[in-house]
């Protein structure tokens, strides 16, 4: 049972060793320990309140992209729509020109017909006054070839006058 009591003696010693021990590290270990922990201490408080201020900054700036993005996204429509209404108008114009064009065309080939169709009945006309001219040219050298189809024919012709 030595070994269970310690001796006053021992007690004693380990009690003063302790004591110069606990002075010596509090007079040079535990202050720089102490100022190195409150170092440590205020370097993550910084940290953290870097961390909530570069938090708040990427919540603003995520806010801000949102709404470049909306802008945008309405820019865009407002783009589109405006396209559209150019090409829906630029399609109307070609169509009222064609339209235009094709109702002058339309117009003076009508005009060209009505033209050519005078011109051709014209020409009909003609030739069938030169036809009959000729078809009675003919009759009458055949009916006036003879002495009493010469005779017959003066009769006719007297008796036109009368009537005129």
């Amino acid at each position: 049972m030595d070994l269970l009591t310690p001796e006053l003696g021992l007690f004693f010693w380990t009690l003063v060793a302790f004591l110069i021990l606990f002075f010596i590290l509090r007079k040079f270990a535990w202050g720089p320990i102490l100022s190195s922990l409150g170092e440590r201490e205020k370097g993550i408080a910084d940290s953290i309140a870097t961390a909530e201020k570069v938090r708040a900054e990427m919540s603003q700036l995520k806010a801000d992209n949102e709404k470049l993005m909306a802008k945008a996204i309405e820019e865009r429509t407002a783009m589109l729509k405006e396209a559209k209404e150019i090409k829906d108008r630029i399609i109307a114009e070609a169509h009222e020109q064609a339209k235009a064009s094709a109702d002058k065309i339309k117009t003076e080939a009508q005009q060209q017909i009505t033209q050519m169709k005078n011109a051709a009945m014209t020409e009909v006309k003609n030739e069938i006054g030169n036809l009959a001219v000729e078809v009675a040219g003919r009759i009458l050298r055949k009916q006036l070839s003879t002495a009493e189809g010469q005779d017959e024919y003066v009769k006719m012709l007297a008796e036109d006058i009368k009537l005129n």
